[in-house]
C-alpha cells in the first residue's frame, strides 16, 4: 500500500491510498461467490456459473463495487494509521481508479484532530461558590420538608389560603365555546402550586366550599395548544372542599415516623447533619473540580474546532439521553409527549454548550497524553468490574460493550482529571 496526506487547510486535508491486488482478489472471489448462488446460465444449475463465464457475460467490473465496500473500511483505517493522522469525522470517499489487474487509488477527505496548545493546567488558583459548612437552618430545612411530607390534608371552613388544597370542578371556554381538554371534575388543585396556567389559582384564594368562581386567564403566547395560545379563557368553576395540610408536632415521635432507624429528634437532627456534610463535600469537590478544568481549558488554545466534531458531540449527548430514557422504559415519543417538546428542541438543548464539551475533552486528552498516561491491565479489570457494579451487568457484558482502547482512553482522561484538580487551590 502507499499512502500521501494533502493539506488544504487546517484540520483537513487529502488522504490519497491503493489498494493491492493481493486484498483486490480475495474480495473479487468473495463477491462473486456472494453473486452466483442466484445467477442462472444455459448448461448450469442455478448457483453454479463458472467465474470465466460470469467475466464473459458481465465483466469483472460487477463485482467491483461489492468487492470495494468490503474491503475500503480495513484499508482506510491503514492508510490512516500509516500517516500517523488523528481523524476525527466521517471521511468522504472518491475512488480515482479502478483498471483491471491494477492496484486501486482512493481519495478520502479528511478532518483531523486540531493541535492543542496546552496552557497552565496545574496549581491552578480557583474560587468556587460552594462551602462544606452545614448550618442549623439546613438542618432544620430538611427536617421540615419531611415533616411536610408526612402532613394530612383535613377539610376547612374557612376561605382557602395559599398552600391549602381545593377540590374543583371546572369547564373552560374561549369566546362561549367549550374547548378539549378544559374540563375536570373532583380535581384536587394546592394553590400556589403551579400546576394551572398562571392567574387560575390566585383567584381561588379566599373562596370557599360551595363557592362558584369565574376564573378568567390568558393562555401564555408560547401555550403548547397552538390554537389556545395568547387566548383569553373563561375557567366556569365550582369549588367542593378546601383542604388545609396539618402538620404533626416537632418531637421524638415524629423522628421515628420519618426515620425507623433513630429513636429522638436529637438523632434524627445528627444524622441528617451527616448526610448534608457528605452531600456538601461531594458538591464542594466537583466545584473545585469544574472550575480547575474549566481554567485549564481557558488556559489552553486550540487551533480552529471543526464543525464536524462539534455536530458529531451533539449527536452523541443526545443519544445518551434517549438512551438512559429508553432504559427507564420511556420511549422517545413517550419523552417528547410528556415534555411538550421536539426532537428539535432537544438538539437545540445540546448544542447550546456542544462546543464547551468538546474543547473540554479535547485539552483533557492532551494533557493525558503531555503526562504519558496509560492503564495497566489491572487498571482496566478494576474499571470493568466498577462498571459491572455500577450498571448492575456482568463483567464479560462490559467487556463486550466496551473495548480495551476505550476503556484505556477512559483511564487516562480521569487521570489527567485527578491532575488539574488534586493541585489546584482553593482562593
Amino acid at each position: 500500500m502507499s499512502t500521501s496526506f494533502e493539506n488544504k487547510s487546517t484540520n483537513r486535508g487529502v488522504v490519497t491510498f491503493t489498494i493491492g491486488q493481493d486484498k483486490i482478489k480475495p474480495a473479487l472471489d468473495q463477491a462473486f461467490n456472494k453473486v452466483k448462488k442466484d445467477l442462472n446460465a444455459p448448461g448450469f444449475r442455478k448457483g453454479h456459473m463458472p467465474r470465466t463465464i460470469f467475466n464473459q457475460r458481465f465483466g469483472e467490473e460487477a463485482l467491483y463495487e461489492d468487492a470495494l465496500n468490503a474491503i475500503l473500511p480495513e484499508a482506510y483505517e491503514a492508510a490512516v494509521a500509516e500517516l500517523g493522522l488523528d481523524v476525527v469525522a466521517q471521511p468522504k470517499v472518491d475512488v480515482k481508479s479502478m483498471e483491471k489487474g491494477q492496484d486501486w487509488e482512493i481519495v478520502a477527505e479528511v478532518v483531523t484532530k486540531p493541535e492543542v496548545k496546552l496552557g497552565d493546567y496545574k496549581d491552578l488558583e480557583v474560587s468556587v461558590d460552594a462551602s462544606k459548612e452545614v448550618s442549623e437552618d439546613e438542618v432544620t430545612e430538611k427536617i421540615e420538608r419531611e415533616r411536610k411530607n408526612l402532613a394530612e390534608l383535613v377539610i376547612k371552613e374557612d376561605a382557602a389560603e395559599n398552600g391549602d388544597t381545593v377540590v374543583i370542578d371546572f369547564v373552560g371556554s374561549v369566546d362561549g365555546v367549550e374547548f378539549d381538554g378544559g374540563k375536570g371534575d373532583n380535581f384536587s388543585l394546592e394553590l400556589g402550586s403551579g400546576q394551572f396556567i398562571p392567574g387560575f389559582e390566585e383567584q381561588l384564594v379566599g373562596s370557599k366550599a360551595g363557592d362558584e368562581v369565574e376564573v378568567n386567564v390568558t393562555f401564555p403566547e408560547d401555550y403548547q395548544a397552538e390554537d389556545l395560545a395568547g387566548k383569553d379563557a373563561v375557567f366556569a368553576t365550582t369549588v367542593h372542599e378546601v383542604k388545609a395540610k396539618e402538620v404533626p408536632e416537632l418531637d421524638d415521635e415524629l423522628a421515628k415516623d420519618i426515620d425507623e432507624e433513630v429513636e429522638t429528634l436529637d438523632e434524627l437532627k445528627a444524622k441528617y447533619r451527616k448526610e448534608l456534610e457528605a452531600a456538601k463535600e461531594i458538591a464542594y469537590d466537583d466545584a473545585v473540580e469544574g472550575a480547575a478544568i474549566e481554567l485549564a481549558v481557558e488556559n489552553a488554545e486550540i487551533v480552529e474546532l471543526p464543525e464536524e466534531m462539534v455536530h458529531d458531540e451533539v449527536h452523541r449527548a443526545m443519544n445518551e439521553f434517549m438512551g438512559n430514557m429508553q432504559r427507564q422504559g420511556i420511549s422517545p415519543d413517550m419523552y417528547f409527549q410528556l415534555t411538550g417538546t421536539t426532537q428539535d428542541d432537544l438538539h437545540k438543548q445540546y448544542e447550546a454548550d456542544a462546543d464547551k464539551r468538546v474543547k473540554t475533552n479535547l485539552v483533557i486528552e492532551a494533557i493525558a497524553k503531555a503526562e504519558g498516561f496509560d492503564a495497566s491491565e489491572e487498571e482496566v479489570e478494576k474499571e470493568i468490574a466498577d462498571l459491572a457494579t455500577e450498571y448492575n451487568m456482568d463483567a464479560e457484558q462490559v467487556r463486550s460493550l466496551l473495548s480495551p482502547e476505550m476503556l484505556q482512553h477512559d483511564i487516562a482522561m480521569k487521570k489527567a482529571i485527578e491532575v488539574i484538580t488534586s493541585t489546584a487551590k482553593v482562593k
